[in-house]
């Protein structure tokens, strides 16, 4: 033994008890904590590249277009078109985002023959771009994930793309359904882990698709309306892989993932459900409770993930800001209080489902403007896409040519149920648009600058007809609120 070594021991032996115990006890600790994580560390995943759908321009529907179908389809009462009127305006959409095939077919008709043909377009299109651009053979995919949440026949659509491109017969496909806008996401989440339990490494392609065709609402019900008005046609497709070789090949690393289910509240369960109306006509109603519902599961969410994602100096301040806050007798504002995420990330694609829901988590996170343009100009450029929204905002970032290496990236995205689900990235090199990337063409007209609101009046009213409407909606929110007390109260009761 040498000498120093020999002094250490004797110093120790020398300190008291109740100093040794506690120093012996972390120093253990410390030990086992390293070899945990070593024997538990997992192999890198990847983001090779990935591809998002832009259909044909003879497939754009701004407003014009969709009014020429209501009024031609004959199923809308003029009170019923008047509010999807106000609600399109209203929505943040803007004059260019694509609709199902079935809208300028002349028919007016919703047949499972137009959704087979609106998933094809989109899912072989990003699909063949995606393997083409990647280098990488159908035959060397290992896992197929397809998310579609509202049209699921049979064959499954993964069956569809296994078909389309000769996959191997041991290729293990999912097929996600009823996952809301979060299955992007939630796909990526469960690629990685299907690449990190197979002994070999290999290539996960997750594919997410939105389906309207089938689902377009033919009724006069406002909640289930909203749908109508607001979910336009869109897919991408990611390829995943966990092969080391292809590290120079990846743009990014998936750093962390998080999902959480709020089901077990029902109000969370039934802010968006696919329900048949007062006249058997079936569509997907969006309540009042839906921002309320986004912005609690939020801040749960982002409770959980905080930890693992920001610095400890912002994790210190916001301690110290929280306990300001409830020393000074204000527990409100402690309650409100968020960390602040930019210093943890570069590049956020937050949840672009709707204008509401951005402003509610811009509001909640204290995000800026510049923050929260990219999913405004996603929402205006191409309408609610639902799962496919993070890779259309992900395209974005790249047409500005604003990701550079070592950027942190936050993919964020609610789903019914409800869901939410975020993807932790980094940039592994400088990254600009590819040649399919659907941006080209028009990403040098955002952030579009907003309308400047017309003069008016002190005296100014609305239109008779819009007033009615608007106190219409008014007073059913009421009567809703009102049964929803009383069915509390009666189960406080019981």
């Amino acid at each position: 033994m040498s000498s120093s070594m020999a002094a250490a021991v004797s110093t120790l032996r020398s300190l008291p008890l109740p100093i040794l115990v506690p120093l012996v006890a972390s120093a253990l600790a410390f030990v086992v904590t390293v070899l945990r994580r070593v024997l538990r560390r997992q192999r890198p995943v990847y983001m090779l590249n990935y591809s998002c759908h832009l259909p044909d321009a003879d497939r754009q529907c701004n407003l014009e277009v969709c009014e020429y179908f209501g009024l031609r389809s004959m199923r809308y009462t003029d009170e019923t078109a008047d509010f999807m009127r106000l609600i399109f305006r209203k929505s943040g959409l803007g004059q260019e985002t694509f609709a199902p095939p079935f809208i300028f077919s002349g028919k007016f008709e919703k047949t499972l023959t137009f959704a087979i043909q609106e998933a094809e377009e989109g899912l072989f299109t990003v699909v063949s771009q995606l393997l083409a651009k990647s280098d990488v053979h159908p035959r060397d995919i290992t896992v197929l994930i397809v998310a579609c949440s509202m049209f699921s026949p049979m064959p499954s659509l993964a069956s569809m793309i296994v078909r389309r491109f000769k996959m191997n017969d041991d290729v293990k496909s999912y097929s996600l359904a009823g996952m809301g806008c979060s299955a992007g996401t939630v796909g990526i989440d469960m690629a990685a882990r299907a690449l990190r339990v197979q002994r070999r490494p290999g290539y996960a392609l997750v594919v997410v698709t939105e389906n309207t065709s089938l689902n377009w609402y033919f009724g006069n019900n406002k909640h289930m309306l909203v749908t109508n008005c607001i979910f336009r046609v869109g897919s991408a497709a990611a390829l995943i892989t966990d092969v080391r070789s292809r590290r120079s090949d990846a743009k990014y690393e998936l750093l962390r993932t998080l999902r959480s289910h709020h089901g077990a509240d029902d109000a969370a369960y039934n802010a968006a459900v696919q329900m048949e109306d007062e006249d058997g006509m079936v569509g997907v109603a969006l309540t009042k409770d839906l921002v309320r519902v986004a912005g609690a599961g939020l801040r749960q969410h982002i409770s959980t993930l905080a930890p693992y994602v920001l610095p400890v100096s912002e994790l210190l301040r916001y301690v110290y800001r929280v306990a300001w806050a409830y020393s000074g007798g204000n527990p409100k504002a402690a309650a409100a209080m968020v960390p602040d995420f930019q210093r943890a990330f570069e590049h956020m694609c937050i949840h672009s489902g709707g204008k509401a829901v951005i402003d509610t988590v811009g509001k909640l996170m204290g995000f800026g403007l510049p923050v929260v343009e990219p999913a405004r100009a996603t929402l205006h450029r191409f309408g609610n896409t639902s799962s496919s929204l993070v890779l259309y905002e992900l395209a974005y970032f790249e047409a500005k040519r604003r990701v550079r290496a070592g950027d942190r990236l936050w993919m964020l995205a609610f789903g019914t149920g409800f869901k939410a689900c975020s993807n932790v990235w980094r940039a592994l090199r400088d990254s600009g648009p590819d040649a399919d990337n659907p941006w080209n063409g028009c990403a040098h007209r955002y952030p579009a600058a907003l309308p400047v609101p017309a003069p008016r009046r002190a005296d100014y009213r609305p239109p008779l007809h819009e007033q009615q409407l608007m106190q219409k909606l008014m007073k059913e929110e009421q009567e809703k609120e009102q049964k929803l007390l009383l069915q509390q109260q009666q189960q406080k009761q019981q």
